[in-house]
């Protein structure tokens, strides 16, 4: 599957789905990070979550912003989910070498027990809507945030699961999430089915192997006659640029400007990459 964000429908129990995949953004963004394979996994499975999020946008420029804070090493996340379906993000903390090469990461070791979720929609220069959960966890950090976030906030029956796993260089091999919701007056008997694939670890096992495709996996849900309504590509992209951080060194007083070296190396903190900039103009 490539990197695309799929919404389905089923008519007759009234539950939508969304299936992301965004593996190569994934990989773009743990390079450009430099992040180990413990940062990368979890860089993944948030980027994964976002690109969930980014569904719910409606407006033009609209974004859709997740971050955790977590008590862990790891010490939590930043990603963001455009309308156009482009992500960016980091980890807050790129290398964890006493997990790194150990395998599968265990989330109560890396990121603590328990944490806070802020999901924020917003247009320049306006937010439209937030939502902070605070949850606690054993394992599947992201799908409990996720679906604590989508009940209390918002008060809606939706349940979650994301998979992600990096290799030892630290390149994600896959970052999938599946969301599922059930309408107001959809099918309840139907979505408590459905809602039992999710916490059982099926689905999330769905998504790490090659049932990830749309039609398996609607299938594994007992939706096999669900519609494909629509699909977004999903991408790598960041904001940032060569002008806007010479305008950052702009907005510093002359008096001051005139301290630094004739160059300044300016790294982007969304997504690593380093811009080198005159400080003398």
């Amino acid at each position: 599957m490539k990197d695309e964000r799929i919404l389905a429908l089923d008519p007759a129990t009234k539950i939508s789905l969304v299936l992301a995949d965004c593996t190569t953004a994934a990989g773009a963004l743990a390079r450009g990070h430099l992040s180990g394979p413990t940062a990368s996994h979890y860089l993944a499975q948030a980027l994964a979550a976002a690109a969930l999020l980014g569904a719910e946008t409606s407006q033009p420029r609209e974004c859709v912003t997740l971050r955790l804070d977590a008590p862990g090493p790891l010490g939590g996340f930043l990603v963001e989910c455009t309308a156009e379906g482009t992500l960016r993000g980091y980890t807050k903390t790129k290398v964890l070498n006493d997990f790194d090469g150990l395998g599968t990461p265990k989330d109560a070791a890396v990121l603590g027990e328990t944490g806070t979720f802020e999901v924020i929609r917003s247009i320049p220069g306006s937010i439209l809507s937030s939502g902070v959960v605070a949850t606690a966890w054993k394992k599947h950090a992201l799908a409990t945030g996720l679906d604590a976030y989508f009940d209390q906030s918002l008060q809606r029956r939706v349940r979650t699961a994301v998979a992600a796993a990096a290799g030892d260089d630290g390149v994600p091999a896959y970052a999938r999430g599946l969301l599922a919701e059930c309408a107001p007056d959809g099918d309840a008997a139907a979505f408590a089915q459905v809602a039992e694939v999710f916490a059982s670890g099926a689905a999330a096992q769905a998504l790490a192997t090659g049932a990830a495709a749309p039609r398996t996996l609607l299938k594994k849900l007992g939706l096999p006659h669900a519609e494909l309504r629509r699909t977004t590509p999903l991408a790598f992209a960041c904001r940032c640029s060569a002008e806007r951080a010479a305008a950052m060194l702009a907005a510093i007083p002359p008096a001051e400007r005139a301290a630094l070296p004739p160059t300044l190396d300016i790294t982007c903190h969304m997504c690593g990459r380093t811009w080198t900039i005159p400080t003398q103009q």
